[in-house]
C-alpha cells in the first residue's frame, strides 16, 4: 500500500480538520468533533446545511478552497462521485503542502474511490477509503462504524480523529476494501429494513401493540440493529425528518446491485427487496426515512387478495 507522507505522530485535536459536505452525516460529525475540541472548518454548497452546521459551532467557509488551505486532514461526506472529483480538483489546485490525508467517508463506486487515490498520489496526499455505517441519528451521538482501507500509516495517523466521532473503527487493508465491506453491510441493511417492516405489520395484524413489539423483539434472537433503529419509527409512523432519505438510499441500492453483478455473486433476498424501495420512490416517499418502507408494505398487504 502506497503512503505519500511519513506520518510518525497520530493526529490530535490541535490538528486542523476540514470537512467537505455538511449534510446529515457531515454536520453531525463536525458537531461531534467541534464539541471535543477539534479545530474544524467545513464547506457545503447548500446554505441551509451551512446554517445548520454553523448553529452547531462549526466554522463555515464560503469556498471549499478555504477549507483545504489550512487543513492537515480532510474528511469528505458527499452524495456522489462528481462531488468527490470536484473536491479533489480544489485540493490539487490549492497546493497545501501541510495536507496529509483525504479520508472519504462516502458510499460511492469502487472504481471512483481507486481513481481518487491515484489522482492524489502525485500531490503527496494519502487517500483513505473509509465509508461510514450508521444513520444520521446515530451520527449525532457518535454511534457510527468506519470501514477504513488504504495506507496503514495514514490510517494510524487518523485513528484518534476517527475514534472521536465513531463507536468502532475497522481497518481492512488495501484501498477499496472499505467500500467492498460497506456494500456487504448495506446489503444486510436493505434486507433487514424490509424484514423489520414485515415483522411489525404481522405483529400489528394479529393484535400486538406496536410498542410491545419494539420492546420485546430486541430481547430475543430475532432482532437486528436495523430493527432496533427503524421499528420505533414504524410504530409511530413518523418518517420525517429522515435519518436516511429513501431517495438517497436508492443510490446505495444501485451501487450494491452493480457490485453484486460484477462480483458474479447471486443475492436473491436483496433482489427481492428492490421492488419495495422502487415503489416508495414511485409513491413520492423519497424525502422520508427508509423506515417508510413500512407504508409500502402496508399498502401491498391491503391490496393483496384474501
Amino acid at each position: 500500500m502506497i503512503c505519500m507522507n511519513e506520518l510518525k505522530k497520530p493526529a490530535n485535536n490541535a490538528t486542523p480538520i476540514g470537512i467537505m459536505g455538511l449534510g446529515i452525516m457531515g454536520s453531525a460529525i463536525a458537531n461531534q468533533l467541534t464539541t471535543l475540541g477539534w479545530q474544524v472548518a467545513g464547506f457545503d454548497p447548500d446554505p441551509i446545511q451551512q446554517k445548520i452546521a454553523a448553529d452547531m459551532g462549526v466554522s463555515i467557509k464560503s469556498h471549499p478552497k478555504d477549507v483545504v488551505c489550512n487543513a492537515e486532514i480532510i474528511l469528505s461526506s458527499l452524495p456522489n462521485q462528481q462531488a468527490l472529483n470536484d473536491s479533489i480538483d480544489v485540493i490539487l489546485d490549492t497546493k497545501n503542502s501541510n495536507l496529509k490525508v483525504l479520508a472519504d467517508l462516502s458510499t460511492l463506486e469502487l472504481e471512483g474511490k481507486l481513481s481518487s487515490r491515484d489522482r492524489l498520489l502525485g500531490a503527496g496526499i494519502s487517500f483513505l477509503d473509509s465509508p461510514i455505517s450508521g444513520t444520521g441519528a446515530q451520527a449525532t451521538t457518535g454511534d457510527l462504524s468506519i470501514y477504513s482501507s488504504g495506507c496503514e500509516e495514514a490510517y494510524q495517523y487518523c485513528l484518534p480523529l476517527f475514534r472521536d466521532f465513531t463507536s468502532s473503527v475497522c481497518y481492512l487493508g488495501e484501498c477499496g476494501n472499505g467500500t467492498k465491506m460497506k456494500f456487504v453491510a448495506n446489503l444486510l441493511v436493505a434486507i433487514h429494513n424490509v424484514a423489520s417492516a414485515e415483522a411489525m405489520l404481522l405483529g400489528e395484524r394479529c393484535g400486538l401493540d406496536p410498542q410491545d413489539i419494539c420492546d420485546a423483539i430486541p430481547m430475543g434472537a430475532g432482532s437486528s440493529r436495523i430493527f432496533e433503529l427503524r421499528a420505533p419509527l414504524m410504530a409511530s409512523q413518523k418518517f420525517e425528518p429522515p435519518t436516511m432519505r429513501l431517495d438517497l438510499w436508492q443510490k446505495d441500492m444501485a451501487l450494491i446491485s452493480e457490485f453484486v453483478a460484477r462480483s458474479g455473486a447471486v443475492a436473491p433476498l436483496f433482489t427481492a427487496t428492490s421492488p419495495f424501495y422502487e415503489a416508495a420512490i414511485k409513491n413520492q416517499l423519497g424525502a422520508q426515512d427508509t423506515a417508510a418502507i413500512y407504508s409500502v408494505l402496508a399498502q401491498t398487504i391491503e391490496q393483496a387478495p384474501d
